[in-house]
């Protein structure tokens, strides 16, 4: 499982550092050559709830193996691209192999792990998501050293294989023998595709109206998506889960919490070149946020499986409140040493509030809709990465994305996150017991 995670994060970003190099050689203009970086954002997003639906239908193993799979084969056509509108096409396949395994990867953790380890199994995949994350520009930039930029993605074709034969050892639960809702899952991609892309058009284009009707024609899909899913056994966006005021806090929380890092990552490396640090300077010194992650996350996870999530998860918030409040406020010429430490301590906070958060939202959900829960959590993390980007794009249009106010609107955006995590020491919202896990939580329905 960490394999295949690993696999479709590290090469799903590893184009970044490239994109230069790619608008050089295929001739194309720098605004033109970041779509390669938003087509593959906005399909995951598009496909991620859908394909949990189709893996409780169709199994969980063989939509996660399919989907490495199909990453393999449109990993290796990007070797062959000697166009924009090719690369984009296997990209845009790239990012459904990628949905495949994305979507089905916390089910398939809740499968593999003892219900009273299911934290620190979600903490582990955590770790390897977020150091894969932290790690694939790096990768890009290696590979760029030495060979042309296709290579950046060949390289990783003998990982994929290795990851493909590695799969075969994943269990393979049962399916579901439910109709799988075509016509919800059409109308689930269309409604994130408009909004966000509406969204990214509004920072990126030149016709504003055009960008408010394309997210207006979205939120009337979303409107009636919504209402049509109420009330189905099985719907594709799981709104009989979110109906459960844990669920539902915990994804409130967990989508503020990932727009909240991504806004803060976007914008420092602008501050700190504002402040005359060189590019490798500005890596090292934001470098701390992961390997402190990397530490405390499975710490938390383990703690998840005998503390409340809502303490843990208020606790970090706490912190990262503190650590992004002493960033904005950070000296005019700062060193080195006064932005890692501060970044450090943001880094332990989100540590300390995601895998918690995440065992919640998973072991929350009846066993049968896991896939569905699981699909929730990485459209939470993705979605909020999304906003987090277009946010900073926004605010750097308007001429504030390189001071203090990316950190104070993230402090105040974790401060939502941490009175979401608060709002579940309620008796009635708390964590699932082993036996709950076990068996799946009663739906509101049911207990009703």
């Amino acid at each position: 499982m960490s394999a295949g995670s690993a696999l479709v994060i590290i090469d799903g970003g590893v184009a970044n550092v490239a994109l230069p190099t790619i608008a050089r050689d295929l001739g194309t203009s720098a605004s033109s050559v970041v779509s390669i970086v938003t087509i593959y954002q906005v399909t995951l997003v598009m496909l991620m709830l859908p394909f949990a639906g189709l893996g409780e239908r169709v199994g969980l193993k063989r939509t996660y193996q399919t989907g490495q799979l199909i990453f393999t084969v449109a990993t290796l056509l990007c070797f062959f691209a000697k166009s924009l509108p090719f690369l984009l096409i296997v990209r845009a396949a790239q990012a459904v192999g990628a949905a495949c395994v994305l979507a089905v990867a916390s089910a398939l953790i809740r499968q593999i792990y003892p219900s009273d380890q299911l934290g620190r199994g979600l903490a582990i995949n955590a770790v390897v998501v977020t150091s894969s994350a932290a790690a694939a520009p790096t990768i890009g930039g290696l590979i760029l050293g030495i060979a042309p930029w296709p290579w950046v993605f060949a390289a990783a074709i003998p990982f994929a294989l290795i990851s493909l034969l590695l799969g075969r050892a994943i269990p393979a639960p049962k399916p579901r023998s439910t109709h799988f809702d075509f016509g919800g899952a059409v109308l689930c991609a269309a409604m994130f595709g408009l909004i966000i892309g509406g969204l990214e058009s509004a920072v990126h284009g030149d016709s504003p109206v055009i960008s408010a009707a394309i997210v207006a024609v979205g939120l009337v899909v979303g409107w009636y998506f919504v209402r049509r899913e109420i009330g189905k056994p099985a719907p594709i966006l799981p709104v009989d889960l979110l109906a459960q005021p844990v669920l539902a806090l915990s994804a409130i929380g967990g989508f503020l919490a990932f727009t909240t890092s991504m806004t803060l990552l976007i914008s420092t490396p602008f501050r700190l070149h504002d402040y005359g640090f060189t590019a490798a300077a500005i890596g090292a010194a934001i470098m701390p946020w992961p390997l402190t992650n990397m530490i405390v996350a499975p710490v938390s996870g383990y703690l998840s499986d005998r503390i409340p999530a809502g303490l843990l998860g208020g606790v970090g918030m706490a912190i990262s409140v503190t650590a992004l409040t002493l960033i904005a406020t950070m000296p005019a010429d700062p060193s080195y040493f006064q932005v890692a430490w501060r970044m450090a301590l943001c880094g332990s906070g989100f540590g300390l509030y995601l895998p918690p958060n995440a065992r919640l939202l998973v072991g929350s959900a009846p066993r049968e809709r896991a896939a569905a829960a699981g699909g929730l959590v990485s459209t939470v993390c993705l979605t909020g990465q999304t906003v987090g980007a277009t946010l900073v794009a926004m605010l750097l249009a308007l001429g504030l994305g390189t001071g203090s106010v990316p950190p104070l609107v993230s402090a105040s955006l974790a401060t939502i996150a941490g009175l979401c995590s608060i709002a579940r020491l309620r008796p009635s919202i708390r964590n699932p017991t082993k036996t709950e896990v076990d068996e799946g939580v009663p739906t509101l329905k049911q207990t009703r």
